[in-house]
C-alpha cells in the first residue's frame, strides 16, 4: 500500500487549497479513506472520511461547512477541498486507509498565515 499526499502550501486566511492523495496497492474503491491532521504540539486528529461503498462522508465539527472530502475511484485518488481556511487549520495533513493494518502517507504541510 502506498499513499502519496500533495497540494499543501502557504495560504492566507480565508483562502482555499485542495489536497490530493494518490493511493495504490489495494482495492481503492472498497475502502474508507480518511484525512487526518496534526498541528505542532498537538495530537493527530480526524478531519474527514469518505466510505468506499456509497461514498458517505463525515467531518470534524471544526471543519464542517468549510472542507469537502471526495474521491475518484477511477483515479484511485481522494481529495480534500479546504475553503475559508483559518490559522488554526495549520497542520500536516495525512491520508489514511485501514486494510489489514493502518496505512499513512508522509503528509503535506498546510500553513495558513498572513
Amino acid at each position: 500500500v502506498q499513499l502519496v499526499e500533495s497540494g499543501g502550501g502557504l495560504v492566507q486566511p480565508g483562502g482555499s487549497l485542495r489536497l490530493s492523495c494518490a493511493a495504490s496497492g489495494f482495492s481503492f474503491s472498497s475502502y474508507r479513506m480518511s484525512w487526518y491532521r496534526q498541528a505542532p504540539g498537538k495530537e493527530r486528529e480526524l478531519v474527514a472520511l469518505i466510505n468506499g461503498v456509497g461514498g458517505s462522508t463525515n467531518y470534524a465539527d471544526s471543519v464542517k461547512g468549510r472542507f469537502t472530502i471526495s474521491r475518484d475511484n477511477a483515479k484511485n485518488t481522494v481529495y480534500l477541498q479546504m475553503n475559508n481556511l483559518k490559522p488554526e487549520d495549520t497542520a500536516v495533513y495525512y491520508c489514511n486507509v485501514v486494510t489489514w493494518r493502518d496505512w499513512w502517507g508522509k503528509g503535506t504541510l498546510v500553513t495558513v498565515s498572513s
